[in-house]
């Protein structure tokens, strides 16, 4: 199981806002900044603070992605 974040960089282009005004918004690090480009795992506070900048529900950033099971 995977997560990803590119539903919250589509609705940054949709919004017309850059990554940094994210940042600016929120207070979050570059290096956060550049754990979610990399789906890496980060806190849920910092998702929080994410989905309250932006008005929005952690779905509207963030989708599981599901990995097939192995076949035995």
């Amino acid at each position: 199981m995977a997560i990803s974040y590119k539903k919250l960089f589509k609705l940054l282009i949709d919004r017309d806002l850059k990554k940094k005004d994210l940042r600016d918004m929120t207070g979050i690090s570059y290096v956060t900044l550049r754990k979610l480009e990399r789906g890496e795992n980060i806190m849920t506070d910092v998702l929080d603070s994410i989905c309250t900048a932006l008005e929005c529900d952690l779905g509207d950033i963030a989708e599981v992605i599901l990995e097939p099971a192995p076949k035995q």
